[in-house]
C-alpha cells in the first residue's frame, strides 16, 4: 500500500480499500485497470481514495462487497468503514483526512483525466460505429444506384435500338414501294383479297388507268410473274422434293422443290446452337440456280437463314403472306443483333465463330419480300404456288406447289384450333388428293387436353398467385406465344396488371398494326417500364423473352421473382435439354439455389417461388395431325419437323389408317415408294 495511508492504519483500511477496488472493477470503464483487486489497491490507492470521496454509489457498492466478506473483517475495519463508506460526503471527507491526510492531488487529477479520456474514447467508438453504419448504407445505396443506372442505360439502349429498327423498317418499306415488282405484288394481293368487292376494285383501278379490268390484272401479273425463259418451258416438268433440314429434327427447316428447271425453297430456317447454323444440307440448294424462297411463317427456325441466303443470290425472290413479310424483318434484325453480341463475347475470350449476316443483309432481304395472300396462285417459272391458312401464329401458311398435274402440299407448322391471335388451318381444294403431303410432326406422339381446359388452367394459376399479392413471370417466345398469353389474360383476367417486355413487346406492337382487332396493350396491359418496375411492379403478370431463360429481360425478372415465396415462374413453351429453363424445372422439384447467366456474369438466387409449366402448344397434336392427313388424303405422306422415334411410331399409325408414307429423302412424283 502506498504512503497515502499511514502504516498504523493499514490493517484497518486494507479491507475497506479492497471492497472499494471490487466496486471500481464492477464499472464498465474499469476494463483498462488491473483485474485483481489486491493489485489495484497496491498500485492505485490514491485513485481509490479519490473515488471514495466523490461517488456515493461507489461507497454503497463497496459496503455490499465488505458485507459479503464480514467474517474476514475485524472490528477496526468495520468501524472505519462506517465512516469511510457513509452516504454523507462531509463525513467521508473528514474520515479520509484522518486516515490519509494530504491526499495526492496529482494522482486524483490523473484519475479524473483517465476517466474523461475513457469516456471520450467510448464516445468516439460510438461515433465510429455510427459513421461505419452510414458508410455501409451509402455503399449499398451507391451499388443500387449503379445497378439502376446500368439498367436505365440498357433500357435507353433498347429504346434507341427500337427507334433504329423502326427507322430501318420505314426505309425498307419506302424502298420496297419503289420496286415495281413489290408494288405490283402488293396491289395484286389487295385485289385478290378483296373478295366480293374485287370486281368493283378492279373496275375502279381500270378506270383510273384508262384500260379494261382484265388488262389491269394481266399487267400486274406480268410484272409479278414474268414469263419463264424458253429453256424452262421445254424442260421436263417432273416434280421433285428434297428435304434439306428440319426433317428428323426441329430447327433449320428447309425443303427444296424443283421441276422444269425451276428450283424454289420452302423455308430456310436457322438451326439452334451457339453459334446458330444454316439448314443442314443447304449446300445442295446452292449447287445450282435458285428462283425463290416461299416462307411458311416468321419463326426463326423457318425463316432465320434467309438474309444470308439472299446476300449471295441477288435475284432471289422471297414470298410470304402480308403478315409474315412484316414480321420477318423484325425477327431478322433481332437475330443479327444477338449474333453480333455473341460474337463480341467470343472475341473477348479469343474465340471466333463469325456471324451469318448483319443489318445490311437484313435490309436487303426485307426489300426482296413479296406479299402473297392466301388462296392467290402465283407462278414462279415452271411452278405455281398457293398459300393457305395454317393456324399456328399470325400469318402462318401452308403451301401447295404445282408442276403440271403434279402437286405437293406442305403444312409448315400447323394447328387446327382457334387461338386468340389466329384461327385454325383451312385446307384448300388445291391440296386435296395431292401427290405428296409434307407434314410437320412436332407433337405427333401427344394427345393434348382441350384448349379451353389448358387456358382455364393458366387463368386459375395466375389468379391464385395475384390474389395472394404475388407476381408471376411467364418467359415466352417473342413471336406468337407472348401475344397469345397476353390476350388470354386480357380476356379472362382484365383486372390483373400485365406487363410485356423485351422483343415480345415490339412484336405485340407489330401485331396491333397488322390487325386492329388484336389490341394487346389495352386496359391493365402495358409495355414494361424497366428498370423502374423490376422492383416497383409488385402484383401482376410479366410476359418476357426469352422463353427458355437463355437471356433477355426474363432473366432480370427471374432474379427478383424466384426468391419470393408468394411469386411464380410459369414456363410456357418447349425447354431445350441444355437450357436454363429446363434446369430450373429440374431444380424446382428438389428446391435449392438456381444459377444462371445475367449478361456477362453468373447470378445465384434461392428458389422460393412456385415453378411450373403451362401447356399452350400452337402445334397440332396426334389427333389433329391425323385429321389433317385424312382431309388432304394425299397419295403419300412425308413427316418432317420432329424426332425419329416419334415419327416412326406415328408413321405406323398412319399406315394402319390406310395412308402411304414416304421416307424423308429425295422424292419424285410418280416414283415407286
Amino acid at each position: 500500500m502506498t504512503a497515502a495511508v499511514p502504516a498504523l492504519m493499514e490493517d484497518a483500511v486494507a479491507p475497506v480499500l479492497r471492497a472499494v477496488a471490487l466496486a471500481v472493477l464492477d464499472r464498465p470503464s474499469a476494463e483498462r485497470l488491473p483485474s485483481d483487486p489486491d493489485v489495484l489497491v497496491k498500485e492505485h490507492t490514491p485513485m481509490l481514495l479519490a473515488a471514495l470521496a466523490r461517488f456515493p454509489a461507489l461507497r454503497s457498492r463497496a459496503a455490499d462487497h465488505l458485507a459479503e466478506a464480514e467474517a474476514e473483517v475485524g472490528d477496526g475495519a468495520r468501524a472505519l468503514a462506517a465512516v469511510l463508506l457513509h452516504p454523507d460526503d462531509g463525513i467521508v471527507r473528514a474520515g479520509l483526512a484522518w486516515v490519509a491526510p494530504g491526499p495526492d492531488r496529482t494522482a486524483e487529477r490523473a484519475h479524473r483525466d483517465a476517466e474523461r479520456a475513457a469516456r471520450k474514447i467510448d464516445r468516439l467508438k460510438a461515433r465510429l460505429r455510427t459513421a461505419q453504419g452510414r458508410l455501409d448504407y451509402a455503399q449499398r445505396d451507391a451499388q443500387e444506384a449503379s445497378r439502376l443506372l446500368a439498367g436505365t442505360r440498357e433500357a435507353l439502349a433498347e429504346q434507341e435500338e427500337r427507334a433504329d429498327g423502326l427507322t430501318r423498317r420505314l426505309a425498307i418499306e419506302r424502298r420496297r414501294w419503289r420496286d415495281p415488282r413489290a408494288l405490283a405484288a402488293a396491289l395484286l394481293g389487295v385485289l385478290e383479297r378483296a373478295g366480293a368487292a374485287r370486281g368493283e376494285h378492279v373496275t375502279a383501278a381500270a378506270r383510273a388507268a384508262g384500260t379494261s379490268p382484265d388488262e389491269v390484272l394481266t399487267v400486274l401479273r406480268a410484272v409479278v410473274d414474268p414469263a419463264p425463259p424458253p429453256a424452262a418451258v421445254t424442260a421436263e416438268p417432273g416434280l421433285r422434293v428434297v428435304p434439306l433440314g428440319g426433317d428428323d429434327h426441329i430447327g433449320g427447316s428447309c425443303l427444296l422443290v424443283e421441276a422444269g428447271g425451276t428450283r424454289v425453297l420452302v423455308d430456310a430456317g436457322l438451326r439452334p446452337g451457339d453459334p446458330a447454323g444454316p439448314p443442314r444440307d443447304i449446300a445442295r440448294a446452292l449447287d445450282g440456280p435458285l428462283d425463290a424462297v416461299i416462307v411458311t411463317h416468321a419463326h426463326n427456325d423457318h425463316c432465320g437463314y434467309i438474309p444470308a441466303l439472299a446476300a449471295g443470290r441477288p435475284g432471289l425472290r422471297v414470298l410470304a403472306t402480308p403478315e409474315t413479310t412484316v414480321l420477318m424483318p423484325v425477327m431478322w434484325a433481332d437475330t443479327a443483333k444477338v449474333m453480333a453480341a455473341k460474337e463480341r463475347g467470343r472475341a473477348r475470350w479469343g474465340g471466333t465463330g463469325g456471324v451469318l449476316y448483319g443489318p445490311r443483309d437484313v435490309d436487303a432481304a426485307a426489300r426482296r419480300c413479296e406479299e402473297l395472300p392466301f388462296g392467290a396462285p402465283r407462278r414462279i417459272g415452271a411452278l405455281t404456288v398457293e398459300l393457305f391458312p395454317a393456324g399456328h401464329i399470325l400469318g402462318a401458311a401452308g403451301v401447295v406447289v404445282r408442276a403440271g398435274d403434279r402437286r405437293v402440299a406442305i403444312t409448315g407448322d400447323i394447328s387446327g384450333f382457334r387461338q386468340e391471335t389466329v384461327g385454325g388451318c383451312a385446307v384448300p381444294e388445291s391440296a386435296r388428293g395431292a401427290d405428296l403431303l409434307v407434314m410437320e410432326s412436332t407433337c405427333c406422339a401427344e394427345d393434348h387436353d382441350a384448349r379451353d381446359l389448358r387456358v382455364d388452367g393458366l387463368v386459375r394459376a395466375v389468379a391464385g398467385i395475384c390474389q395472394g399479392g404475388g407476381r408471376v413471370l411467364i418467359p415466352a417466345f417473342a413471336l406468337g406465344r407472348a401475344q397469345e398469353i397476353a390476350l388470354i389474360l386480357r380476356r379472362h383476367l382484365p383486372e390483373v396488371p400485365v406487363r410485356v417486355d423485351g422483343m415480345a413487346a415490339d412484336l405485340a406492337a407489330v401485331y396491333e398494326s397488322l390487325d386492329p382487332g388484336l389490341r394487346v396493350f389495352e386496359g391493365a396491359a402495358a409495355v414494361a417500364d424497366r428498370p423502374a418496375e423490376l422492383d416497383a411492379f409488385r402484383t401482376g403478370v410479366v410476359i418476357s423473352t426469352s422463353g427458355m431463360l437463355t437471356g433477355g429481360p426474363a432473366v432480370e425478372w427471374a432474379r427478383r421473382i424466384l426468391p419470393e415465396p408468394g411469386g411464380a415462374v410459369f414456363l410456357s413453351g418447349y425447354q431445350d435439354e441444355e437450357s436454363p429453363g429446363r434446369a430450373l424445372l429440374d431444380l424446382a422439384a428438389k428446391g435449392g439455389d438456381f444459377t444462371f447467366r445475367d449478361h456477362d456474369r453468373e447470378v445465384t438466387v434461392p428458389v422460393r417461388a412456385r415453378v411450373d409449366t403451362v401447356r399452350l402448344s400452337a402445334h397440332a397434336d396426334r389427333r389433329g395431325l391425323l385429321g389433317i392427313a385424312d382431309e388432304v388424303a394425299a397419295r403419300e405422306i412425308m413427316l418432317v419437323h420432329g424426332t425419329p422415334g416419334r415419327q416412326h411410331t406415328f408413321a405406323e399409325t398412319l399406315r394402319v389408317r390406310g395412308h402411304r408414307t414416304a421416307a424423308a429423302h429425295p422424292w419424285n412424283a410418280g416414283a415407286p415408294a
